[in-house]
């Protein structure tokens, strides 16, 4: 498959920190939680709210789900992981690396992104990427890598069952994870991508362009589940009980994601 692959450290304006730590400075005790780069804005915001509300704090780390996944396996001390993939929880339960398969937390959803000045329009959809395409308007597209990145996946999903995935080939640029997309698609390089709709409804996209969702029918749904580790302690336990809650779930919802029943 021919791709171009940008690597995040060579590219000036990094639109998103890998690792943040909620509600100021790293205090020593903290746990650290692997989060899924979709949840950048929204976690971030809940930690926050958390550190606020009990003086406790966690450090977010987030990357893509399977590259996450791997870095579980080869023993990462992370307390939680919120997936943006229910499948790999359940691979890291099966291996016994956690408490139980943890719980679904939201079901993700992904969006056409076009930068300012692009000529692709985002109202149309595919469609418009498909005619982008058929008159050679199309250079670079941006999607999470489908290899690790749960959203890469629906993306490739969406794309072969638009009969694109072939014909984007030499125009696409993957991202490591979701966010990298994003950076990627809002890029002057890129005609535009597909990256997910939390990251669209976030403050740092608000002015860089538009966007229109694509339809759930058209991939895979994005089941995200999260689950706590044999190793989590107190804090990080709390943290899980209270993204469960009430609060944390509504900033969920404003970022775009659809609840499950609670």
């Amino acid at each position: 498959m021919k791709v171009i692959r940008l690597v995040a450290g060579a590219v000036a304006g990094v639109l998103l920190l890998s690792v943040l730590v909620a509600g100021g400075e790293r205090a020593p005790a903290s746990p650290s939680v692997a989060a899924a780069s979709d949840l950048s804005f929204a976690l971030k915001e809940i930690a926050d709210r958390f550190a606020q509300q009990t003086g406790e704090r966690v450090e977010l780390v987030f990357g893509s789900s399977g590259t996450l996944t791997r870095q579980l396996q080869d023993g990462a001390p992370f307390e939680l992981f919120l997936s943006a993939d229910e499948s790999f929880v359940k691979q890291l339960a099966t291996a016994g690396l956690t408490r139980d398969e943890g719980v679904l937390y939201a079901v993700g959803r992904i969006v056409l992104f076009a930068p300012t000045g692009s000529p692709l329009v985002a109202a149309d959809g595919l469609d418009g990427v498909a005619r982008l395409v058929a008159t050679g308007r199309l250079t670079r597209f941006a999607i999470a890598n489908p290899a690790h990145a749960p959203y890469g996946r629906a993306a490739e999903d969406a794309l072969r069952r638009r009969g694109l995935w072939e014909k984007l080939q030499p125009a696409l640029v993957l991202g490591d994870n979701v966010s990298q997309a994003a950076q990627f698609a809002t890029s002057g390089n890129a005609v535009g991508g597909i990256i997910a709709y939390s990251l669209a409804l976030s403050p740092a996209l608000a002015n860089r362009g538009t966007f229109m969702l694509i339809p759930e029918t058209n991939h895979a749904p994005l089941r995200q589940r999260m689950v706590l580790l044999k190793r989590a302690g107190p804090v990080a336990e709390r943290f899980y009980r209270y993204l469960q809650q009430a609060e944390a779930r509504t900033t969920l919802q404003r970022f775009g994601f659809a609840l499950p029943p609670h």
